[in-house]
């Protein structure tokens, strides 16, 4: 039941024109709560269940756009593999999501499987709620794209589907290939660190420009900007409070994390202090 629009209608109103006022903003605050109701309701259950009412609707757009999209990139190769499914559980555990949020993320990816479910629509309302912040939907495709490589493998379709969702973003074809390599060093990255397999000096150092989205023959300046820049783009301060759900904020963690290690291996190789 959402009711603050009243309270809050009858409390300005009471202040500024007394009882007429509060009546009014009673009324105001009626159309209010049933639009946000309404709002939400269109996206899942996911509005119920994530508790804190700032941000709250980018946060549940956030949600069933992410697993509604993951479950089309899987379907989009030509069936749903067990192998999918594990990756997409993987991500919820690695996410924190249980119980009831967890029933919401598995029917927002089965929604997404169906012949029917509307891309194109699906991405461009998460892009109108994003209001043209470019770092919050950049680590939204980043996510989508870890998802994708998280067996180290992305499949043509994948690839053609992420590449359309990434243009219909705003980014552009070069910034889209950018995130592609970075997420694909990423996933080598973890890969490698998780199972300790070894590789020569000169593959780590490649991998970790691919990480910053430089090239090897950089100058020190444009490295330096690149990773400023993905700092800033991952700053979990700044990625709460323009709605990215605190379930999600370990992942952006983790990537700048990724970002800090790849700049001082590349510093050191540079022997720049």
């Amino acid at each position: 039941m959402h009711y603050w629009g009243k309270v809050l209608g009858f409390i300005f109103g009471f202040m500024m024109f007394k009882l007429p006022g509060a009546l009014l903003g009673v009324i105001i605050g009626y159309y209010f709560d049933k639009g946000y109701a309404k709002a939400l309701a269109d996206n899942g259950g996911f509005a119920r269940l994530l508790g804190s009412r700032n941000n709250i609707k980018n946060r549940v757009i956030f949600f069933h756009t992410l697993f509604s999209i993951m479950g089309h990139i899987a379907k989009s190769s030509g069936r749903v593999t067990e192998n999918d499914i594990a990756l997409a559980s993987a991500l919820m555990d690695k996410m924190g999501l249980t119980g009831a949020l967890r029933q919401e993320a598995q029917n927002a990816y089965r929604s997404g499987k169906q012949a029917d479910f509307p891309v194109a629509e699906t991405v461009k309302e998460f892009k109108q709620y994003c209001f043209g912040r470019r770092d919050f939907m950049a680590v939204y495709f980043e996510i989508q794209l870890q998802a994708a490589l998280a067996n180290g493998q992305l499949h043509q379709n994948a690839k053609r589907v992420l590449t359309k969702i990434g243009k219909t973003l705003g980014f552009s074809a070069a910034e889209v290939e950018t995130y592609i390599n970075q997420a694909k060093a990423s996933s080598q990255y973890q890969q490698q660190t998780h199972h300790s397999h070894s590789q020569s000096d000169q593959q780590q150092l490649s991998q970790m420009y691919q990480i910053l989205g430089v090239d090897a023959g950089a100058s020190d300046q444009a490295v330096k900007k690149a990773y400023k820049k993905l700092m800033s783009q991952h700053h979990p301060d700044k990625l709460a409070s323009q709605g990215l759900p605190e379930q999600a904020l370990s992942l952006a963690k983790e990537r700048a994390q990724q970002i800090q290690a790849a700049y001082e291996y590349v510093k050191k190789s540079r022997g720049l202090s």
